[in-house]
């Protein structure tokens, strides 16, 4: 348990490939890690209604989501053995084909990181208040069932 302090979990915007390739390479120099685990969620192009989603416009109850984010974290930790945690969501508009959702788990086994990782994805669809209003390609939009 090594990378426990509290940190904001939201970026503005989508997260770029180069955020996610900075923090991959980072932990090439903490050599009691074994092995990762990394979940991307991307926004889909959906069809609903006839009407294809363009982008996603992520809002929070910020002060909310980020306490939950934390007790998410220290339960994965204090579950599993992890040497460390990464997680990221996105608020504003994402677009099609854009990162909204980055989980990293690093662990000595790479059965830790599997099932932490699914598991902490799952917790946050269950209990962070975050919200998604899908935008469509004529600039209607609808809030979006979190499923």
């Amino acid at each position: 348990m090594i990378d426990k302090k509290k940190r904001t979990v939201f970026k503005v915007g989508a997260i770029t490939a180069n955020f996610i390739a900075d923090s991959i390479a980072a932990h090439s120099r903490k050599t009691n890690i074994g092995a990762h685990d990394i979940f991307l969620g991307q926004v889909r192009s959906d069809l609903i209604e006839d009407k294809f989603v363009m982008a996603i416009e992520y809002s929070a109850y910020q002060e909310m989501a980020e306490q939950k984010f934390y007790e998410i974290r220290e339960a994965a930790f204090a579950k599993y053995n992890l040497v460390c945690l990464h997680i990221y969501h996105s608020l504003g508009i994402v677009k099609v084909g854009e990162i909204c959702l980055f989980v990293f788990v690093s662990s000595t086994h790479r059965k830790d990181a599997f099932d932490a990782c699914q598991e902490i994805v799952e917790q946050v669809k269950l209990q962070v208040p975050i919200w998604g209003k899908e935008i469509f390609e004529d600039e209607s939009s609808v809030w979006k069932e979190n499923k």
